[in-house]
């Protein structure tokens, strides 16, 4: 089946509040969304999250890439129908994968680590409409191993009473895991109070953004352990994984990668060096479906424990994607499906966020098995790109 046209909108929908962190504080999405058809009518959406601090891409490199360097392989594509045995779904989400170009030239312009949310939009959408077009649900290649999914909650970088007001808020959710952003400033005080706010029984994890150096990190682990804290999502930035290494040796709490894991080669050498105990997947971040469960199948091997992420300001889209993800990997934490939680307006019919005690269903109808309504796209698109054969 090949594809005839195309849309690629880029969003802003404003946040219900703002979402803050120790690298940006967003109080809109700015999500690209793919529209595609296929020669037979078929219309499948796919979404891209471009991070200038996780893979170099902006939204307008993103865009120029998608349109300039993918589209023109694309459109000339003859893609396979969805396999009808279970055992081969995997396969043929990795040769969608591979049709999509990783780059034009050696390296990388602009300080782009990989054109990873780029290729993750397009991915998405190719998914989408093929399954739709035979009638099938994502479910069915990438088959469910619970019945449903239980997310975390995040707490933004703010004041303790913030915070605190937060941290009752999901409390009186039941929602049993949350995650903390630390920014080096008044970390102690906020972590203390959220732990006294939430008790013993809920899972906390922290997440610094890499805003710490080495012995920052390490000591910042040491003065917060013991409020029994899960993991340290990327403490310090990108880089060296030697120390990322050296942080993971002497910390008393386990280490989680994420803006240091992008790529298939990131995930080996930080196996190589022993330098997290903790792998954070994310699809745009590592570039679709097939090379985020390639990740997680190598963590599995080296015993790497695993959370599934989310970009801040996902759409249904993504969500619905990491829906399908988390209900087939033997992730541990599970984010996103924020919906009209965070954003004013979702661009899905009927929402997708998680409710009490952070369960979410799973999503059985064709494609992702979400329906995208194309006037709220056009509301919230300060951007369109059109291609044609």
């Amino acid at each position: 089946m090949k594809p005839v046209a195309a849309t690629l909108m880029a969003l802003r929908i404003p946040f219900v509040e703002a979402f803050a962190h120790s690298v940006r504080s967003r109080t809109y999405s700015d999500s690209i969304v793919v529209r595609l058809v296929l020669e037979d009518g078929t219309v499948g959406y796919g979404e891209a999250v471009a991070r200038p601090y996780v893979t170099g891409e902006t939204v307008e490199s993103c865009l120029d890439f998608m349109g300039a360097q993918i589209w023109p392989v694309v459109q000339q594509t003859d893609y396979l129908a969805p396999p009808a045995a279970t055992a081969a779904g995997l396969g043929w989400l990795q040769a969608i994968a591979q049709t999509l170009p990783i780059d034009p030239a050696e390296g990388t312009p602009g300080g782009v680590v990989a054109w990873n949310a780029a290729r993750a939009g397009w991915e998405l959408a190719l998914v989408d409409a093929l399954l739709k077009a035979e009638g099938r649900s994502l479910s069915q290649i990438l088959p469910p191993q619970r019945s449903q999914v239980t997310y975390s909650g995040v707490i933004t970088a703010s004041s303790v009473e913030s915070a605190v007001k937060m941290a009752k808020r999901f409390k009186q959710f039941a929602i049993p895991h949350l995650k903390i952003k630390v920014t080096g400033e008044g970390d102690r005080d906020r972590v203390a109070a959220i732990r006294a706010a939430v008790g013993d029984a809920p899972s906390l994890r922290i997440d610094g953004n890499g805003a710490y150096t080495v012995a920052g990190a390490i000591a910042t682990c040491q003065d917060l352990a013991e409020f029994a804290i899960t993991s340290a999502e990327q403490m310090i930035p990108r880089g060296d994984r030697a120390d990322l290494a050296a942080v993971q040796a002497a910390a008393p709490i386990p280490q989680m990668a994420d803006e240091s894991l992008i790529t298939l080669a990131d995930a080996e050498a930080l196996i190589a060096a022993n330098a997290c105990q903790w792998f954070n997947l994310r699809i745009s971040k590592c570039g679709g479906l097939a090379n985020t469960v390639a990740i997680a199948h190598l963590a599995q091997a080296a015993g790497i424990r695993c959370q599934l992420g989310c970009q801040v300001g996902e759409t249904a889209i993504l969500s619905a994607a990491g829906r399908h993800l988390a209900a087939h990997l033997p992730v541990e934490f599970v984010e996103g499906s924020y919906g009209k939680l965070l954003l004013s307006q979702d661009i899905s019919r009927h929402p997708l966020h998680f409710g009490h005690q952070g369960h979410a269903p799973l999503l059985t109808r064709p494609g992702l098995g979400i329906e995208i309504l194309d006037n709220h796209l056009e509301t919230y698109a300060h951007q369109t790109i059109s291609l044609h054969l």
